[in-house]
Parts: C-alpha cells; sequence; structure tokens
C-alpha cells in the first residue's frame, strides 16, 4: 500500500494519530488530532514543536523521543486550550513513528472543549462506549432533576390545596389553626375576628345556593381588600370566617377594621335581577404577647365575643373581656362553629 493509502487507514483506525518521519517532522495529522488545533496546521512542524513531553521527564530531543519507543507519554499539545494528552510511539517500515494519542481519563473535558462526538473517535474505541453512558447518564439525571421539579410542584400544589378553601379561595380551617398555633408558640401579640354573617340563610333559601356561592366570594374578596398582606383571612365554616391580625398593638386599629368589613359587607351584593342583602357581626379577641392561652381558648373567646355582637343587633363588633364569659353561663350557650345561625 502506498503513503496516502496507508494515512487514510490510520485516519479510520486511529483518528487521534499522527506520523513523523526520520527527523520528527510530522507528516500526517490524523483527524481529531488536527480538529484540537483547527487552526495551526500540524503537518510539516516539528513534533516537539507541536508537544511537549511531560513524563518522562527530560525529553526535549527527537533522539530521546526515539529511546522512549512504546512507552507511554503524557504530552500537552501547545497553544490554546490547553490539551493534555497520552502518547505511545512506535516505529514504522518508513524509518519514521507513528504516534497514537488519546485523552484518558480526560476524555469528557475533551469532548466538551473541542465539541467532539463519536465520529471523531474509531468504532471500536471504549471512548465510545464511555460517551453513550456519559449521554445516558446526563439524560438519566435531566429526567430525573425534571421529574423531581414536577414532584415538587406537585407537592406544593397539594399542600396548598390542603391549606386552601376552594370556593373561596382564602385559607381554610386547618390553615387557620397552624397559624395561630405559630402565633402562640412564639408568644406574639394578634387579634383573632371571628365573622359571621347575618342573614345568609335568607339568600340561600330565597335565591339558591348559586346566589349563596356568589356572596361568599364577594365577601371573601371583600375581607381580603380590607385586611393587610400580613393577615390571615380564612373561611372556617358555611359563613363564617376568621381573620388572624398578627403584630396589633391599638384597640383602636381593630375597631376601624372591624368598621370597614361591616361596611364593605353591608352593600348589597348584585346576583342576576336581585339584590344580597346581608351583614356581619364580629368578635374579636385581643392577644397581648405575654398572655398564655391556647388555640382553643382563643376560639372560645372570640365565639363568646360574636355572641355578644349578634345579642345587640347584629352588625357590630364586640371585643372579648372576662365579664362576656361570666355573663355566658347564665346564658345559653354561645354560637357554635358551622351553627349556620344567622
Amino acid at each position: 500500500m502506498t503513503g496516502p493509502i496507508k494515512a487514510s487507514i490510520l485516519d479510520v483506525l486511529c483518528p487521534m494519530h499522527l506520523t513523523l518521519d526520520g527527523d520528527g517532522i510530522i507528516t500526517n495529522a490524523g483527524p481529531t488530532t488536527q480538529k484540537l488545533r483547527p487552526d495551526t496546521p500540524l503537518v510539516g512542524t516539528s513534533f516537539l514543536e507541536a508537544f511537549r513531553v511531560m513524563r518522562p521527564r527530560g525529553i526535549v530531543t527527537m533522539s530521546q523521543v526515539w529511546k522512549s519507543l512504546n512507552v507511554k507519554l503524557h504530552l500537552e499539545m501547545q497553544g490554546a486550550p490547553p490539551a493534555r494528552l497520552k502518547g505511545v510511539v512506535v516505529c514504522d517500515t518508513t524509518g519514521g513513528a507513528i504516534v497514537n494519542l488519546s485523552f484518558g481519563i480526560s476524555i469528557l473535558d475533551g469532548v466538551r472543549d473541542y465539541a467532539l462526538t463519536n465520529a471523531d473517535f474509531a468504532a471500536t474505541d471504549l471512548a465510545i462506549e464511555m460517551l453513550y453512558l456519559v449521554e445516558a447518564k446526563t439524560a438519566a439525571m435531566e429526567a430525573s432533576r425534571k421529574l423531581n421539579l414536577r414532584l415538587q410542584g406537585a407537592k406544593a400544589a397539594a399542600e396548598e390545596q390542603a391549606f386552601t378553601d376552594t370556593l373561596t379561595g382564602l385559607k381554610n380551617r386547618r390553615a387557620m389553626d397552624q397559624v395561630l398555633e405559630m402565633m402562640l408558640a412564639a408568644k406574639m401579640q394578634f387579634a383573632v375576628m371571628h365573622i359571621d354573617l347575618d342573614y345568609f340563610k335568607a339568600v340561600n333559601d330565597t335565591l339558591g345556593h348559586a346566589a349563596g356561592d356568589h356572596v361568599l366570594q364577594v365577601v371573601a374578596a371583600a375581607m381580603l381588600e380590607e385586611t393587610r398582606a400580613s393577615d390571615t383571612v380564612a373561611r372556617v365554616g358555611g359563613d363564617e370566617f376568621t381573620v388572624i391580625l398578627p403584630q396589633v398593638a391599638d384597640l383602636d386599629v381593630l375597631t376601624r377594621i372591624g368598621r370597614r368589613i361591616i361596611d364593605r359587607i353591608e352593600v348589597p351584593i348584585p346576583f342576576n335581577d336581585s339584590l344580597c342583602n346581608i351583614s356581619a357581626s364580629i368578635g374579636t379577641v385581643w392577644i397581648q404577647s405575654n398572655k398564655a392561652a391556647t388555640r382553643e381558648r382563643v376560639l372560645a373567646d372570640a365565639d363568646l365575643a360574636l355572641y355578644a355582637s349578634k345579642n345587640k343587633g347584629r352588625a357590630c363588633q364586640t371585643f372579648y373581656t372576662p365579664q362576656l364569659r361570666a355573663s355566658a353561663n347564665c346564658a345559653k350557650p354561645p354560637v357554635g362553629r358551622g351553627s349556620g345561625a344567622n
């Protein structure tokens, strides 16, 4: 076979190779080798000008290279980016040599830095198998990452749904209980408003449940507008709502907020060709940071205050005092959660 045929065979079997003449001049560079330095022709360049022998140490002349035949050389290809390669020099029949090159364990860096593909390696090169494994691993990791993101999103959505009232979009009783427990454990200063809609049953009875659902949605939106982003507004029963207001240091603030909610809810709510007329009664408990309390007691006190508002004629706010509990012991039980009283 002639030289060009020999070179073409080497290009297929050893894409990362060099052929040298007796003086160490590069006479052919495999396609992958040349791809490492696409702008620097290797053919016609001295081997030791194109490569520096890192190990064995002290090899700086071609005579020393010829003495290192069949020995694994650690090479650094001149130019940028840095290319650390492994090489073996073997004599050929023309008095020159063939240098077979590889990335060794740095193959992944080489593939990344030089945009190599499986076409840049011999078909039997184990590097191909490694590249397939890396690609499969990368694909599996990406699929796992996407699955984890979907699972996290589904978990977050499920958790949000578990704490949300589906009709109004407000927090539900479970969420309210959790917020209350957290504030009590932290000994925070906060207030709780228990709100019951007056005459809501009449809306359901005369206009139907669709009208009632519409009213609840309008009321929920009004409560959100009249409270702060840091407050918790929850629907805890059919027509019962609870508002938790952290860091309230002034009863006048609670009075104003309660008045705004009552005024908003008293505005007639259109539904089809009818107007839904309701109002709101509020029972409020103000918890001081140094006051020991339990969630059950806080909610019971709010119920007592709400019952007092109902007895006053509705559409008003009552603040809990110990006297209310004393009075309740001599009167009928307070309006219970979910009682449906209007």
